[in-house]
């Protein structure tokens, strides 16, 4: 039998519990989070988009110090692979890893500046002042955001969005050196 003086209603109790819903906590891109998922890690640039201030220009500096180390070396073709194979896989890392932290295009998700700067030190003489110019003009045009540079990053919020931003300013930065190379000899 059911009590006659018992509300059909929810207690102000369980009332006030229902309302207050917790809110999901957000993961914090730490050291520990980063090594928490090879995706992870990947986006966030082997650990280099932890760096501070501008994990974006850490980023590109462990892409040129990789660049110089580990693929200059390499054949033409080799590099070519290493380029489109690094493009796949930073797309789908920063996917993953940009639905697990809920930021899809988050500061230390860096493997997009490494990428970008490999393509363009594929493309320019490999001379450190070379270098050095193509690095420059890269963070210039990463910071800067020149359309349609902005509206890609603002537009696209996934994985392929996230690479498609820095290669647009690689191509920027390609641009710009083949006018002064052009203009200058």
């Amino acid at each position: 039998m059911t009590d006659p003086n018992a509300s059909s209603a929810p207690s102000q109790v369980e009332a006030g519990s229902a309302a207050r819903q917790p809110t999901p906590v957000k993961p914090l891109p730490t050291a520990r989070w980063m090594f928490g998922d090879p995706a992870r890690f990947i986006a966030m640039g082997f650990g280099s988009g932890l760096g501070k201030p501008a994990p974006g220009t850490w980023g590109t500096l462990f892409g040129w110090l990789s660049w110089v180390v580990w693929l200059q070396p390499l054949s033409t073709a080799m590099q070519a692979l290493v380029l489109l194979t690094a493009l796949v896989v930073g797309v789908l890392a920063c996917q993953r890893a940009g639905r697990q932290l809920g930021e899809p295009d988050a500061g230390v998700f860096v493997i997009d500046e490494i990428v970008a700067i490999w393509l363009v030190l594929w493309l320019v003489p490999a001379h450190w002042s070379n270098q050095l110019v193509a690095v420059l003009l890269f963070r210039f045009f990463d910071i800067l955001k020149p359309q349609p540079i902005r509206w890609m990053d603002r537009r696209w919020k996934n994985g392929a969005g996230v690479m498609l931003d820095d290669l647009v300013a690689a191509f920027y930065t390609l641009l710009v050196i083949a006018l002064i190379k052009r203009l200058f000899g």
